[in-house]
């Protein structure tokens, strides 16, 4: 036993190294710079400075909220349908979720641009049948779609994962006990899908209060938070606001996690009655 404990110690050090230099030494160094002026001194400064921001902030929530629900509307049932298909579809249609995942996100991005600016290809189409061009970039509606699309795999990957492993037996004992398709997705699919849902719900959610890039292309003089820290630490080089602005992003990271965690403890055993 002493031998087996000791060779796990040294199979799992490699994993604990990883994990200390390149999670906790960095979020040591945020914490650092956010207490600190560029002197080193210690100071609140940074921390105060936060309130010119709330309101940026605020929309990069409300914007990451929005491209959350919508992405999980338009992934559940298409994960849904996946996962009951054969399984030779079911190649197919994962090899349409993931073909954007092996572009850059920088590539898709200009792509969109192209496709939504004022001479893209939707308002040459519109042009060609004499309909007045639409005004699709520059606005909260592109950004949005932005985050959609460049996350939609991440949202629908883990749902289907789940929903994959759905036992059809209980589907069919449901429809035994006199369960339609509705009594069905309340009681037996939602409840066990549960876990990939909040996994995906993450999964876009924290890269979507977190970007700057899409709201830069597709947003035009739209900021989000993403955006600020970028410009603090590249354009001013003020990396002591940029770290308080990273940490106030992370804590809320960490307690929508939590929140979401919980909310499918309690969910997962409350839709079952």
């Amino acid at each position: 036993m002493k031998k087996r404990s000791l060779l796990q110690r040294l199979i799992g050090a490699p994993y604990v190294l990883w994990a200390a230099i390149f999670i906790v030494v960095p979020l040591f160094i945020v914490l650092y710079y956010s207490f600190t002026d560029a002197d080193g001194t210690f100071t609140f400064a940074n921390i105060r400075e936060l309130g010119d921001y709330k309101e940026i902030l605020w929309i990069s929530i409300e914007y990451s909220v929005i491209a959350t629900v919508i992405t999980l509307i338009v992934s559940y049932p298409f994960a849904y349908v996946m996962s009951r298909k054969r399984e030779h579809t079911q190649r197919i249609m994962m090899l349409l979720v993931m073909v954007p995942m092996w572009m850059n996100l920088l590539i898709l991005t200009y792509s969109w641009m192209n496709i939504l600016e004022k001479n893209g290809l939707i308002n040459t189409l519109l042009g060609m049948v004499h309909l007045p061009p639409l005004k699709l970039i520059e606005t909260p509606g592109a950004v949005i779609f932005g985050m959609i699309y460049n996350y939609i795999p991440y949202m629908v990957l883990p749902i289907y994962s789940v929903m994959s492993k759905i036992d059809p037996s209980l589907l069919e004992a449901a429809e035994d006990l006199g369960s339609g398709s509705l009594s069905k997705l309340r009681r037996v699919i939602l409840p066990l899908s549960v876990p990939g849902v909040v996994s995906g719900v993450t999964m876009v959610f924290v890269p979507s209060v977190s970007t700057f890039y899409i709201s830069q292309k597709l947003g035009g003089k739209i900021t989000l938070i993403g955006d600020v820290i970028e410009r603090q630490i590249q354009a001013q080089n003020n990396y002591n606001l940029g770290a308080a602005l990273s940490l106030v992003l992370m804590v809320l990271i960490v307690i929508s996690m939590a929140l979401m965690k919980k909310f499918a403890g309690d969910d997962g055993d409350n839709l079952y009655i």
